[in-house]
């Protein structure tokens, strides 16, 4: 459900043969005089399979589950796909699974029987309701119904397709005359019980977050027999899609580092709340001023969701050109905010979307098999540590990508001058190291040993926020403490501190810098570095001199988890002159990868 501010203005990039589904505004159709941001197709990285999938939940030929013909208007061609195989028992193959399919269906199912807008976000999933829902649904949501008598409604800024928003004054009290900003959501609208539970969601997530200066402030939801008025602070600056088209299309390193880092500083705090917002993009920043340095301001939370520690959420939401590929493979978390962060630079870098198609569908299938383009102008004059930064972001793999903490400390924007946050993904690995092997936490003691100052400022970072003892060293009570002094109702909802559960081990010992670097590294973002062919080895140099010891087939096995039938495969990881793991069983080993989820992403 996207909050509506601003003027209508056209859509960032130029699509005058169709109109995906983009901006949460309704927006007429673009002109070439506005749209600053070229088309530039991104390049093909398909593989063998028809849908390659590096994920380990969910894998398989296609990640929809309605294959079959594209939905697409007559005389309108999809994206190009590749043939079924069995071709030749056919005059012609099948056509490619359309992404967009399903989504007709979730469309009907958010706004029962009307037609849906041709242009927004992609509606959330949910069940099947009944064309007579309308009538028996509670719309009742329990906020004030005084509404008139606190504020006074002014003109009209902003019109998307769940409601419209406002300018208004408070009447009385601490907002008396104060501007603000009035989202106007018509109860005649919520024709399901999915979109009544969307506006209650949002709602909810705006009372339950607060205290970040780059988070739009929420003042309080009222209600009437026909409306919600979800009332918040008023950003009179526009968009930052505004700024990019008035820029020419692109913004200089130097000023899109401001931007960006303003962007990871909030989605950082939404993330550590257990808040994952699912609809990042340039419409929904807003500047607070027309000043050339205001500060911008996140909005529209209304297809955000809280998300305990180890959840996975399964629902296609959000907009095309950001949304990340494991959405599309309905299994996702926080890191596909990151992903839309990684659409959002490479436009503010380029002016061009990295992903780009004339329908839904098209887009799609080039975020799924597609790599983002770094050759044409401008990118030969951006600067390495700027293209690195956006690659690390646009990782198809989520695991490999950085966190909006991790950001924030890469080389591009690394400062003295920004405070990094706490990064919950430093307790989920830490927990897990608790739970491994000796076997295990040897190998991930080597590989701390080789890692660059790149990583060892984020890691050195994580270390102080915790406010380690005297003695230089934390236990469960520094993990605890650190999250009740970020902590909001937002963590308490989203069940965050429940994750301090499963590192109990920490209750009877201390953890120093060191051993906390080998818990609180992640292989697979390693693995991602130009420069880790060199990590590992240098890693499994310090293992073969403190950790690597002789071990069987079968305890490997064990070690990793798999049976029996995974002998043939980890044979080749155990060196047959004196039974130790081999560089190559080294590296695996560090995954972790099991012979099921190994069969998975292959098949």
């Amino acid at each position: 459900m996207g909050q509506c501010y601003g003027k209508t203005i056209p859509s960032v990039i130029n699509d005058d043969e169709d109109r995906p589904t983009s901006a949460v505004a309704d927006r007429p159709p673009p002109t070439p005089s506005r749209s600053a941001v070229k088309q530039t197709p991104a390049r093909s990285s398909a593989a063998t399979s028809p849908w390659p999938s590096p994920y380990p939940h969910g894998g398989g030929a296609s990640p929809y589950p309605h294959g079959g013909a594209s939905p697409l208007p007559g005389g309108v061609s999809p994206s190009p796909g590749r043939s079924t195989p069995g071709r030749k028992f056919f005059k012609r193959p099948f056509p490619p699974p359309s992404p967009a399919k399903h989504i007709k269906a979730s469309l009907v199912r958010r706004f029962g029987k009307a037609k849906p807008p041709l242009e927004g976000p992609i509606p959330e999933d949910g069940a099947t309701e009944g064309e007579g829902e309308d009538q028996s649904l509670d719309k009742n949501f329990g906020y004030n119904k005084n509404f008139g008598a606190k504020y006074d409604l002014g003109k009209e800024v902003g019109r998307g397709h769940f409601g419209h928003t406002c300018q208004a004054k408070g009447r009385k009290g601490d907002l008396r005359d104060v501007p603000l900003a009035v989202k106007i959501i018509s109860k005649a609208k919520m024709t399901t019980a999915i979109s009544i539970e969307d506006v209650r969601r949002e709602v909810k997530i705006l009372k339950a977050l607060s205290g970040h200066k780059h988070l739009v402030r929420f003042y309080d939801a009222c209600e009437d027999t026909n409306n919600v008025y979800i009332v918040m602070e008023l950003c009179e600056g526009g968009e930052l899609l505004d700024r990019i088209l008035s820029r020419g299309g692109r913004y200089t390193e130097e000023d899109a580092k401001v931007i960006v880092l303003q962007i990871l500083s909030v989605v950082a705090f939404c993330h550590l709340q257990g808040v994952v917002h699912r609809d990042l993009k340039p419409e929904n920043f807003l500047f607070t001023s027309r000043n050339e340095d205001a500060d911008m301001k996140l909005i529209d939370f209304g297809l955000s969701d809280f998300i305990r520690p180890e959840e996975r959420l399964n629902d296609i939401v959000g907009s095309a050109y950001y949304v990340a590929p494991e959405v599309l493979h309905r299994s996702y978390s926080l890191e596909a905010d990151i992903w839309s962060i990684g659409v959002i630079t490479y436009i503010l870098l380029c002016g061009s979307r990295p992903f780009w198609a004339r329908t839904e569908s098209g887009i799609f299938r080039a975020v799924l098999r597609a790599d983002p383009n770094f050759d044409d102008l401008p990118w030969p004059s951006v600067s390495p540590e700027a293209k690195d930064f956006v690659k690390r972001l646009l990782n198809k793999d989520y695991r490999k990508r950085m966190t909006a903490a991790q950001a924030l400390t890469h080389p591009w924007l690394r400062s003295e001058n920004h405070p990094v946050p706490l990064d919950i993904l430093i307790y989920k690995l830490v927990k897990s190291y608790l739970h491994a092997s000796p076997f295990k936490r040897a190998a991930l003691k080597a590989l701390s040993k080789a890692l660059t100052e790149d990583e060892l400022c984020y890691l050195r970072a994580q270390f102080m926020l915790l406010e380690p003892n005297n003695d230089g060293r934390v236990s469960l009570d520094n993990f605890k403490m650190a999250l009740v002094r970020n902590g909001t109702d937002a963590m308490t909802e989203s069940r965050v501190p429940e994750i301090l559960n499963t590192m109990t081990p920490l209750s009877y010992r201390k953890m120093d810098f060191e051993e906390f670097c080998a818990a609180a590294i992640s292989t697979y973002q390693l693995e991602a570095l130009e420069g880790w062919e060199q990590i590992a080895s240098t890693a499994f140099e310090h293992f073969e001199q403190e950790g690597n010891r002789v071990i069987s087939l079968e305890e490997l096995a064990r070690e990793l988890n798999v049976g029996p039938t995974a002998h043939t495969i980890l044979r080749d990881w155990i060196r047959s002159s004196d039974g130790k793991l081999s560089l190559l069983g080294y590296t695996k080993f560090l995954h972790g990868v099991t012979l099921r989820s190994a069969n998975t992403r292959h098949r």
